[in-house]
């Protein structure tokens, strides 16, 4: 239907003005009432060759009227819309954005029918001749031609990175819990191939998927710290021992340079004395033992190598020594054979005795034995340290035997040590976290003793941060002393449902509103971490199947786009960057843009914004998104709660949709002041 012309086209607007004929802004086609004289509103008009442009209403005015007073307004009088092109429909029905042959002057403008729009939007979308297989879902009504439902296409929505954004309160949780619930209601064939896994970090979403989803779609609902209150609610784990080196530096806030080599050696330390203390071998029991000596024996070489006068070097020795001794009674004695429990006994007492001072000198007693303590045979032989006292001194001889005597212990065997000391811990692998502090002090001494004197002034901060880990409630679901994973895919499979065949579990909701902000980046970049790494072992057509989504939400609080992350390199980021090409997906929800890794949001292919008011978020949006015009910004600021911008790869143009509600809702509904005031409480 025809209700105008065009009197003026520039390039990027036209002006309408309508026939006198033209009085109402609502016309009736077969039946359907339709809306064309609001802004917003699409209108149709042709080009010389018979090509379709597609137009939105932006601006409305009566051009009779310029500079009168309102009280001779005629309301019947000509009325003009200014126009903005937004793509063009070919011959052939294809619909693209922009405009190539613009339209002539006095050109026809007609309304714009629920049959044109379904030409436009049902492109990207496959008909659903195969009943096994569901190509959309509906997610809400047109605000610009009113009561056309919109649909999206699954694939085009799901195979590419989303961001949901805007405002608290705009609509966000919604948006997301209709999405899915969408997605998990389909009837006749369940979407039983899908694996969904939701960072909640506000506690929303489980009153939304815990009932009304088909039979089939199986549902986890985890939460790290769970309370007596919780019901249906599993005990989320994520073992301290799947964290890589770089993730212990970003929790531990650890430098690059200096703490970084630092932590490595402790974390390999705790392994071995994981390794030595927890041997059923008494060969093994043994090794370990003389690989503490061996330690000790270094320690004490670097301190009486130093240029110190001989009282000061003593007393380091000596203090390295019982700290040493402290480490080595933490051995649980009753699983430790007692000849190995003897020598050590002897080994310690022997370097205590070489540390005595008489009169400001040693005498050299420590570095003149320390070359004794160690094989240089096939064969260790036994040192005894043995008091030799005379009427005006006191000293102590060292002297090696072939056979064991009294308080004397086995020489260390260098070469043994050296191969335990060669032993690396592999990603993934279980070590016992209760020898961190342990190993730590081990690491320390040896820092010490070569002449790092500051050492622990500078890892202050991380041993700090360390019994954050230790002792810190909020770390519960980290510590757990138990073997239960094997390695990373172990855990992907019995958390997750995660394997090469099948998806035993398609919606995983991880409850982290309890959780501090460094606690939370870190779970959800070791999680993210290990998802991108198993998916890309995934090779030819499997890198295509049992496709894995991300939800984040809240995600400026741990995909931000400065460097005060704890993670240096985000996973986010790279997840973003090349996660596609491994079927691993991230949708994003955040009501703070600005605070967003710009990586991460420019790399989204789908955007669904809500109202945004804030300046800086919607600049931020503005400078990240090079097609972003200020039309969005128009249309955005003006949305109402439940409204949405959706644009990008799963529309063939920017449309403005009333989301349906969700239902159930998540629990995201603001408190009701007044009542909560006013109303009488029963007694």
């Amino acid at each position: 239907m025809k209700i105008g012309k065009i009197v003026s086209v520039e390039y990027d607007k036209f002006r309408v003005r309508l026939f006198a004929t033209t009085k109402h802004s609502t016309v009736s086609i077969n039946g359907q009432v339709y809306y064309f004289g609001n802004i917003g509103s699409y209108l149709k008009t042709n080009n010389a060759t018979g090509d379709q442009i597609l137009c939105e209403v932006s601006a409305i005015l009566d051009y009779n009227q310029e500079g009168k007073l309102y009280s001779s307004f005629n309301l019947d009088s000509s009325r003009e819309f200014i126009v903005k092109p937004i793509g063009t429909i070919t011959t052939t029905g294809k619909f693209a954005m922009g405009v190539g042959i613009f339209p002539s002057l006095y050109n026809d403008v007609e309304i714009v029918t629920f049959q044109d729009l379904y030409k436009i939007l049902s492109s990207q979308i496959e008909d659903d001749a195969d009943d096994k297989i569901h190509h959309s879902i509906d997610i809400g009504y047109s605000k610009s031609l009113i009561n056309y439902k919109i649909s999206l296409s699954i694939n085009r929505l799901f195979n590419i990175h989303t961001a949901v954004l805007g405002n608290s309160g705009s609509g966000k949780s919604n948006t997301i819990a209709r999405i899915l619930q969408e997605v998990f209601r389909k009837e006749n064939n369940h979407a039983y191939g899908s694996k969904v896994i939701l960072f909640d970090s506000n506690g929303e979403y489980p009153k939304a998927f815990n009932q009304n989803l088909n039979d089939d779609i199986h549902t986890i609902f985890y939460k790290p710290n769970v309370g007596e209150t919780d019901e249906g609610v599993v005990k989320f784990t994520l073992p301290y021992y799947l964290m890589n080196l770089d993730e212990w530096l970003a929790f531990l806030m650890a430098s690059e340079r200096t703490q970084k080599p630092f932590w490595d050696k402790v974390l390999q330390e705790c392994y071995k004395f994981y390794r030595m203390f927890n041997a059923n071998d008494e060969d093994v029991v043994k090794q370990f033992a003389n690989y503490i000596k061996w330690k000790t024996w270094r320690i004490l070489s670097e301190i009486v190598g130093k240029a110190d006068s001989d009282s000061s070097k003593m007393t380091i020795a000596k203090g390295a020594i019982q700290k040493m001794k402290d480490i080595y009674e933490l051995v649980p004695k009753d699983e430790v054979p007692n000849d190995v429990v003897d020598d050590l006994d002897n080994f310690f007492s022997a370097c205590i005795a070489l540390c005595i001072v008489y009169y400001g000198n040693n005498n050299n007693s420590l570095s003149d034995a320390l070359p004794k303590f160690v094989k240089h045979g096939d064969k260790a032989e036994f040192v005894v340290v043995s008091k030799v006292q005379s009427a005006s001194l006191v000293r102590y001889e060292t002297k090696t035997y072939k056979r064991n005597i009294g308080e004397a212990f086995e020489q260390i065997d260098e070469s043994s040590a050296m191969k335990i000391d060669e032993e690396k811990l592999k990603s993934g692998e279980y070590f016992d976290y209760q020898f961190l502090k342990t190993a730590a002090e081990l690491v320390l001494l040896e820092e010490e003793a070569k002449g790092n004197l500051r050492v622990r002034e500078f890892t202050s901060t991380l041993m700090t941060r360390l019994d954050v880990f230790l002792y810190n409630s909020e770390c519960v679901f980290m510590r757990d002393t138990n073997e239960r994973y094997k390695n990373e895919e172990d855990y992907l499979a019995k958390v997750f449902g995660i394997t090469e065949n099948s998806n035993e579990t398609q919606l995983i909701c991880i409850d982290s509103s309890e959780v501090g902000t460094d606690v939370l980046e870190l779970m959800t970049s070791v999680v993210s971490r290990i998802l991108f790494d198993y998916r890309k072992k995934q090779k030819g057509e499997n890198r295509r199947k049992h496709p894995v989504h991300l939800i984040l939400d809240e995600a400026h609080r741990y995909v931000r786009k400065n460097t005060d992350y704890i993670l240096r390199d985000n996973i986010f980021e790279k997840i973003a960057r090349e996660g596609r090409k491994y079927s691993l997906f991230l949708l994003i929800s955040s009501q703070r843009p600005s605070e967003l890794s710009q990586t991460v949001l420019s790399q989204c292919g789908n955007y669904i914004v809500h109202r945004i008011q804030n300046e800086v978020d919607m600049n931020y949006i503005y400078s990240v998104l090079p097609y972003f015009s200020s039309d969005y910004v128009n249309k955005i600021k003006q949305a109402v709660p439940g409204e949405a911008l959706i644009f990008g790869n799963c529309v063939p143009m920017p449309l403005m949709v009333k989301i349906n509600q969700a239902s159930p809702d998540p629990n995201s509904q603001n408190c009701e002041v007044d009542k909560e005031w006013f109303t009488i409480q029963e007694k």
